[in-house]
């Protein structure tokens, strides 16, 4: 009882403590342990995803809590899809239920972002007609839900979409070459018309981006924490928006 009445104190000096007007509008989430979670207590990997899919839910509503305009959670990568089949298939299950309960919550503008091609039709055509319903909640917080992502194939993808683009317009690929910019990449990224990531947080103790928003993460501030993502805590959260409030912001300047 009273551990956990000196842990609300904690909890609420540290909300107490943030500035609203240097918090960042973009978070962006690896939400890393899962499996290692489930393996300390002898359960299957498809328990650690479930526990996962429970704390984004208390995650968001935290975010959600600071005005945050826009989450980008990384549920699974394509180097994941290597997994034993029965996982992969298990996990999408739980991203599609995932999806369902954050459109039934009328709370978030869903948007799914990561190469479709590599996941199963019915997956992409469900999750996809899911999302879609929350395309008028203007004033919502924005919530991507990064499933099959890579960050060198989203910048594949980008490249892609200028040059059919160009293609479309029948520009040659000289004049393409000639007056290609930073701007006709990012108005082709997964996240276009967002604003960048402010903040980075990887969980499970990993320090590395592991290719998470390549492009858009070249001037985030990043947050590591030791915690599998399952056990992440509002406590954590409010940390590791505390340390960014306290980093001077250069932008390269």
């Amino acid at each position: 009882m009273q551990a956990n009445l000196l842990y609300e104190v904690y909890e609420f000096r540290l909300q107490r403590s943030l500035d609203p007007g240097v918090l960042p509008r973009h978070i962006g989430v690896i939400l890393d342990g899962n499996r290692r979670w489930a393996k300390a207590f002898g359960s299957p990997a498809s328990e650690g995803h479930r526990a996962g899919a429970d704390k984004v839910l208390d995650f968001l509503q935290w975010a959600d809590e600071v005005k945050t305009e826009v989450v980008t959670l990384w549920l699974l990568s394509t180097d994941n899809l290597s997994r034993e089949p029965q996982e992969i298939n298990e996990l999408l299950e739980i991203i599609r239920q995932l999806v369902g309960h954050l459109v039934e919550s009328g709370n978030y503008r869903v948007k799914i972002v990561g190469d479709m091609t590599q996941l199963s039709p019915e997956f992409v055509e469900d999750v996809g007609r899911e999302a879609a319903k929350t395309s008028g909640l203007s004033d919502a917080m924005q919530v991507n839900i990064a499933v099959g992502y890579g960050g060198r194939q989203e910048l594949v993808d980008a490249v892609r979409g200028v040059l059919k683009d160009a293609a479309d317009e029948g520009r040659s690929i000289e004049d393409v070459a000639s007056t290609l910019s930073v701007d006709d990449i990012t108005e082709h990224l997964y996240t276009r018309g967002q604003p960048d990531p402010e903040l980075i947080i990887r969980t499970s103790g990993e320090q590395r981006l592991s290719g998470f928003l390549l492009w858009q993460s070249a001037h985030s501030e990043y947050y590591f924490c030791e915690t599998f993502w399952p056990d992440f805590r509002k406590v954590d959260f409010l940390r590791a928006l505390r340390s960014f409030s306290q980093r001077e912001r250069r932008l390269g300047k």
